[in-house]
């Protein structure tokens, strides 16, 4: 047990309270640092002004020729497709020279599909179908206005002779060192470059009016239906013929789809089911824009209304027997920024060794259809090329060419007056070229001559000299 407090320190003793704790100065407070002073205020600087590029200086002529005023483009090969194939070295040398005053020669009925054209102010065709007419179109052409520049595709009666003669600037060959595997349209547009005309690539064009598409539009069955399909049955030259067995077999497999299916057809070709297209080469145009913009596809051998059919951009599937596709066919190479691929090109026996890719005229079979390949019982009945393409095979390629068909209908499209009809909205875009014949047939597509060219026949003056 602890003892009070008391008998620890005794009585009476004071009890000293303890020291107080000495004083703590506080510590100094920490001076006062001024903040450092902000940095001025920069203004950013004044953006540059926006400087528009400068305009594209105008086209000037090279030093010593005069300006261009009148152009005249020659085109007697014949050919409907050959035409179309030129179309877009008529319209580039209209765009290199807008102010000039462009003139074309050539053949009926190819001459309608220039008629209305913006791009061209004449179109002069030979008056008559004897020999010399050609070079009697050119002559007159010539006389009647000197031209400051002549291109020509055409070689035979002397009419590159002729033109050079005027003292006008002139491209005589356009047919020079082609290359086998170059399209023959593309080829034309090269060497102009080359020619220093500065002509820009573009696919041909076929230009109508509002009131031909409307035609056109009215030419198709209505109703809400699965895209068209034209079959352009026959051809001008036999040797390009496809068999008419396989025309009908393809038409009936397509009608199973529900797809409907029209014809074009010259005079005496098979007859194969199907609505007809006629009326002249401007109306069968206008009927193929109308193709196009519901999508549909237009299937033919290598003839020019198929050629017309891609240069209002329906999508086509080309039968190339004779030809080679590679040169002449008529699918648009996608780096073509004027419209896309459409359609597909089918290639009869491609190892064919008696083709002749830039020389076609020359071929064994060309103006006879007499295919060297098959045996000699057979030889007229069929070229071994057109019949080595299968109806399977044409559509596979018809259904292909749907499918790249399916686009929305342009907002351009013309409206058809009268009662009110529905399609499906799909549109299509397609492409073409072509190559010159030499000699015409003497068949007639809707619109052509009945009266047999003079050149259509093997022992013509311009057989002997090539093709291209």
């Amino acid at each position: 047990m602890t003892p009070p407090a008391e008998s620890l320190i005794g009585k009476g003793s004071v009890i000293d309270p303890p020291p107080e704790p000495p004083l703590v100065e506080p510590p100094p407070e920490p001076p006062v640092v001024e903040p450092p002073p902000q940095p001025p205020v920069v203004e950013p600087p004044p953006e540059p002004p926006v400087v528009e590029p400068p305009p594209e200086p105008p086209v000037v002529e090279p030093p010593g020729e005069s300006p261009v005023t009148d152009v005249l483009v020659v085109d007697l090969l014949g050919g409907i497709g050959d035409l179309v194939m030129a179309l877009p070295v008529i319209h580039g040398l209209a765009q290199r020279y807008p102010a000039a005053r462009l003139r074309v020669v050539t053949h009926e009925p190819g001459a309608a599909l220039l008629r209305g054209d913006p791009a061209v102010a004449e179109v002069r065709t030979p008056r008559h179908g004897g020999p010399g007419a050609e070079r009697a179109a050119v002559a007159e052409a010539v006389a009647r206005r000197r031209p400051d520049l002549a291109v020509t595709t055409t070689r035979y009666d002397g009419i590159p002779a002729l033109l050079t003669a005027t003292g006008a600037r002139c491209v005589t060959d356009l047919w020079r060192n082609p290359p086998p595997d170059e399209r023959v349209g593309e080829r034309y547009l090269r060497i102009l470059r080359a020619e220093g005309l500065g002509v820009v690539p573009r696919a041909p064009r076929i230009r109508l009016s509002e009131r031909e598409l409307r035609r056109g539009e009215r030419a198709l069955p209505g109703g809400r239906r699965p895209p068209p399909v034209v079959l352009v049955v026959g051809a001008g030259m036999a040797v390009k013929r496809w068999p008419t067995r396989r025309w009908r077999d393809l038409s009936a497999s397509l009608r199973r789809t529900g797809h409907p299916v029209l014809t074009v057809a010259p005079p005496g070709a098979g007859a194969v089911r199907g609505g007809r297209l006629g009326g002249d080469l401007r109306d069968l145009a206008a009927a193929f824009a109308a193709v196009a913009r519901r999508g549909g596809v237009v299937v033919g051998a290598d003839t020019g209304p198929l050629r017309i059919a891609a240069a209002v951009g329906a999508a086509t599937v080309g039968l190339f027997g004779p030809t080679d596709a590679r040169r002449y066919g008529l699918t648009t190479p996608r780096s073509d920024v004027d419209r896309p691929a459409s359609g597909v090109d089918i290639q009869g026996m491609p190892g064919c060794p008696h083709r002749r890719p830039t020389a076609i005229t020359e071929q064994p079979c060309w103006w006879t259809a007499k295919c060297p390949v098959v045996r000699a019982a057979v030889r007229a009945a069929r070229p071994a090329c057109m019949a080595d393409i299968g109806v399977p095979a044409v559509l596979a390629a018809v259904r292909s060419a749907l499918r790249s068909t399916r686009r929305p209908v342009s907002r351009s499209a013309p409206r058809v007056s009268g009662p009110r009809r529905r399609f499906r909205g799909r549109s299509s875009r397609g492409s073409a070229s072509t190559a010159p014949r030499r000699c015409s047939p003497s068949s007639s597509w809707p619109g052509r001559s009945r009266t047999p060219d003079r050149r259509s026949s093997p022992g013509c003056r311009c057989r002997g000299s090539p093709r291209s």
